[in-house]
């Protein structure tokens, strides 16, 4: 585990870039945390890292979105979810566990037991109006890599 401490919006983007940078295909995150902690915020600036030209917003209505980068970006928002079956129903399983592409998955904790093995837990806990603890871990040998990373570039 690595967790970072932010104090603005722009600190909270930097962590994002840098995971950005890192991050590998088939790598599914698992962004956990209250309204407005800054998964949003986050997902955002990841994209941008990764090449997305166009406006990325959170899909809680539709759900999904999926943005063309570097890789396909899926991006999923399970807020309105209530249970298992209705990940069916958007193709999760089919974009989340894909090795072709990077899962975003906001709201992730409703269903962690549900995502795939390589998944990052991004936990964004609010401190006060401006500052986060955002704390990253994971599964799998290809997220356990990007932690690795990320704890190197600390040093």
């Amino acid at each position: 585990m690595i967790s970072f401490t932010t104090n603005s919006e722009e600190e909270t983007e930097h962590i994002a870039e840098l995971v950005g940078k890192h991050i590998k295909e088939g790598t599914a995150l698992a962004l956990m945390g209250d309204l407005g902690a800054g998964k949003t915020l986050f997902t955002k600036r990841l994209a941008k890292t990764l090449g997305v030209k166009s406006e990325v917003t959170s899909p809680t209505f539709n759900l999904m979105n999926i943005y063309d980068g570097i890789c396909p970006i899926y991006h999923f928002d399970l807020y309105r979810l209530n249970n298992v079956l209705e990940l069916y129903d958007i193709d999760f399983y089919e974009y989340a566990e894909s090795d072709e592409g990077i899962s975003v998955v906001e709201w992730a904790d409703k269903f962690r037991e549900e995502l795939p093995v390589n998944t990052v837990d991004v936990n964004f806990e609010v401190l006060n109006e401006k500052s986060r603890k955002i704390s990253l871990s994971g599964t799998g040998e290809i997220a356990e890599a990007l932690i690795e990373i990320l704890k190197k570039g600390m040093d």
